[in-house]
């Protein structure tokens, strides 16, 4: 299946659960197929768990932390 007929079906799933749900039901089938794609990622080898819950390291933050800037 192209990507493009995946994002039709994700589009009708949501029109369909906002007109007939309300918008408590369309946030929550765009939450839970987010989470679906997360985890079809996941298996599909594509996405791996360091890569969500690795810590950050100095350098990824930005050297303004590191020199002791108080800009806001």
């Amino acid at each position: 299946m192209s990507m493009a007929v995946a994002g039709l079906l994700a589009g009708m799933a949501l029109g369909f659960a906002g007109y007939f749900g309300g918008f408590g039901a369309f946030l929550l089938v765009a939450a839970l197929g987010a989470v679906g794609f997360i985890g079809g990622r996941f298996l599909d080898g594509d996405l791996h768990a360091g890569d969500v819950f690795r810590p950050r390291d100095r350098e990824e933050r930005g050297d303004r932390h590191d020199r002791g800037d108080r800009r806001r």
